[in-house]
């Protein structure tokens, strides 16, 4: 009886082997599977991007002051941070190495430097243009239209900013010279120029580069020149244009001689003025001095610009005390264009740092910072290909092994005057052209021969010179 009640076990079912069973077909639903977790993860980086861009506004909006207590910082200078922190700290750094940049580096600059850019859509101005009716009839309406120099200058410095991405993405290939790390035994060091211990060391063959790589080197010192002129000309005419604050002016001294000091104020206002001569009687030994200098300078042309300015508008005075102040200030700003010619990497001065900070015009804030950074990167681009040049040299002649100094170096980056005409029109960005090509017409300025002998003459051509006092 209880061998009748047990129920025989049924045979386990083998698994299933889904890739040997002829029956079974899976790539359609693996292929569907993979497209789906391909638009689950664009999507996921989508509204990732989203929040990463809402949180960036937001601490914008509160002048990144994210505790919410009212102690943030104005928009203008909150977005002027926002680009230099971007580039600064979080994408270029310091430039080490000519080579490409990263590719996660790149593609998250070119994404949050669009995300901040994006603001200047919506700065507009009323424009008139002709608007026909149904009727026929013709009139005059206002339209908005994005104000003149944000048209005009986002373009271009979207333009050098590819290029000098492009002028480090061209170093990938290259073989024809290296870099040792500063820490590597002596023996195996390269050159180092500049007493700069902390970057690696350049090494190049034996004899040198060839002939073929030292053109091309050359040909990519020259673009990254392009770029640090035409972004340190928009540099300057942005700063020429924002007001100096009371805050500046409340710290100058009555007059300029305070602010100069004897021996300087005596050079500038000696009868025959030759500001080459002049900056040869100064001491540049250290960046400390060039920008001590030059803050002086900046002050003086201030102090002096407020008193023709009251002189005028009080009607009276002594015109021979209004010319030699209005001489000693174009000279003031003469020897202000050959520092920033021959110290193009220089800090903002005393005067730069004040407005930067009491800005509150958005627009001027982005081309200022968004051009600094370019100016910065596109400096430092330019040093790293001399450091390479600077080796070359060495491996063809060692007697030249005597050190530049940072003075001399920067000294020789460029000779050309910036001038205050619109960027896109100077380069011819209207034309066709290469890709690394630009007009000569911007690089085409006089020797700073010329150039001196031309400033004792005539009125500098300098951005500024378009300077307007406001009172």
């Amino acid at each position: 009886m209880a061998e009748e009640d047990q129920t025989p076990e049924l045979p386990k079912e083998e698994p299933m082997d889904v890739n040997q069973s002829p029956d079974v077909k899976p790539t359609e639903s693996t292929s569907d599977s993979e497209n789906t977790t391909k638009k689950l993860s664009a999507t996921e980086r989508g509204r990732a991007d989203v929040e990463q861009m809402r949180e960036k506004f937001t601490k914008l909006l509160l002048g990144e002051d994210m505790s919410g207590g009212g102690k943030g910082v104005a928009s203008a200078l909150a977005l002027s941070n926002a680009i230099t922190n971007l580039a600064g700290t979080s994408v270029f750094g310091e430039q080490h190495k000519l080579g490409p940049m990263k590719e996660d580096s790149k593609k998250r600059w070119r994404k949050e430097v669009d995300w901040l850019l994006s603001i200047t859509d919506h700065i507009v101005e009323f424009v008139p243009v002709q608007h026909t009716a149904r009727d026929g009839s013709n009139m005059e309406i206002m339209v908005t239209k994005q104000r003149k120099d944000l048209l005009m200058n986002i373009p271009a410095l979207k333009k050098l900013d590819k290029m000098l991405t492009d002028c480090l993405d061209n170093f990938k290939d290259q073989k024809e010279f290296w870099y040792v790390s500063k820490d590597a035994n002596e023996s195996e060091k390269g050159v180092q120029r500049n007493d700069k211990w902390w970057l690696p060391t350049v090494k190049v063959p034996p004899g040198g580069l060839s002939e073929e790589s030292r053109k091309w080197m050359q040909k990519q010192k020259d673009c990254a020149n392009q770029v640090l002129k035409a972004s340190m000309a928009i540099n300057a005419e942005v700063l020429a244009e924002m007001e100096i604050p009371e805050s500046y002016i409340e710290t100058l001294p009555k007059n300029a001689r305070d602010s100069l000091g004897d021996p300087t104020y005596k050079g500038i206002t000696v009868e025959f003025f030759d500001p080459g001569q002049f900056l040869a009687s100064v001491d540049l030994s250290s960046e400390h001095k060039v920008l001590d200098l030059k803050n002086k300078m900046e002050a003086s042309v201030v102090i002096w610009k407020r008193k023709m300015h009251q002189k005028e508008s009080k009607s009276w005075g002594s015109s021979a005390k209004m010319e030699r102040r209005e001489l000693f200030e174009e000279r003031a700003e003469t020897v202000l264009i050959l520092i920033k010619q021959r110290f193009p990497g220089l800090p903002q001065s005393s005067l730069d740092i004040c407005k930067i900070e009491s800005n509150r015009d958005v627009g001027h804030a982005v081309l200022e910072s968004y051009s600094r950074v370019l100016e910065s990167l596109a400096n430092t681009v330019m040093n790293r290909i001399e450091d390479v040049l600077y080796a070359d040299d060495l491996a063809q002649d060692p007697s030249n092994n005597t050190k530049s100094t940072p003075d001399q170096t920067q000294g020789n980056m460029t000779n050309g005057t910036p001038t205050s005409t619109t960027i896109s029109d100077v380069m011819g960005w209207g034309s066709d052209q290469g890709e690394m090509e630009i007009t000569d017409e911007f690089l085409d300025n006089k020797t700073m021969e010329e150039t001196t002998n031309d400033m004792v003459t005539r009125k500098p051509m300098s951005i500024l010179t378009n300077h307007i006092w406001k009172s």
